[in-house]
């Protein structure tokens, strides 16, 4: 026996023990406008080709706030809507349950986020606690009032968001307002954002 041995005891993990491998952490695009014509689109698609490209061993999806129909909260509904609103909250809530951390892409409207996204996010809680989140926004300062309204927001549903966020400009960043060409410098600050957010949602995986 060594003398490293003898003072600290030999290591019980034997050298042919398979390494048990983390799963893979997921994060969701929440693609947050549900308007006609909106450029959320174009935004979260290049988010999730930006960040798939950097092989962080993460599992990505885009996940569209249109696609789930959800009703406003509260509001007193026909039998006929009953059914379908119910299956709508549900599969919303089951897909964001699903997920260790989230990247927000919300345009900004009126100095804060879309109606839409404030209401979707008030049918979760439980299902968000503990978790990441990262923003990207678009309008004509960026979306940063939407981010800062967003900051108020998830803090209550106890998820942590990061410093770091994409900012896209309606004017420079967007041709005629409409076809989305972004400058090259947003990589930078898109890098530096999936870096925290990675960190942070791996960290509170192991909270959780």
């Amino acid at each position: 026996m060594g003398f490293l041995d003898k003072l600290f005891g030999k290591s019980t993990k034997k050298a042919d023990e398979p390494v048990v491998k983390k799963d893979k952490l997921k994060i969701a695009i929440v693609q947050g406008s549900v308007r006609q014509g909106r450029n959320g689109e174009a935004v979260a698609n290049w988010v999730y080709d930006f960040a798939t490209k950097r092989n962080d061993d993460v599992d990505y999806e885009v996940v569209d706030l249109a696609k789930f129909d959800l009703p406003m909260l509260g509001e007193e509904l026909t039998e006929a809507n009953q059914v379908g609103s119910e299956t709508a909250i549900k599969a919303w809530s089951e897909k964001i349950a699903s997920f260790d951390g989230y990247i927000f892409v919300a345009p900004e409207y009126n100095h804060a986020i879309g109606g839409a996204l404030k209401n979707a996010l008030d049918f979760l809680n439980p299902e968000v606690n503990n978790k990441a989140a990262a923003f990207v926004g678009y309008g004509s300062l960026g979306g940063t009032r939407a981010h800062e309204n967003l900051r108020l927001i998830l803090g209550e549903l106890q998820v942590a968001d990061i410093r770091t966020a994409v900012t896209f400009s309606l004017i420079s960043d967007f041709e005629n307002m409409s076809e989305f060409k972004p400058a090259d410098y947003h990589a930078d600050n898109a890098n530096v954002m999936l870096d925290q957010l990675i960190s942070w949602t791996g960290a509170f995986k192991l909270l959780r």
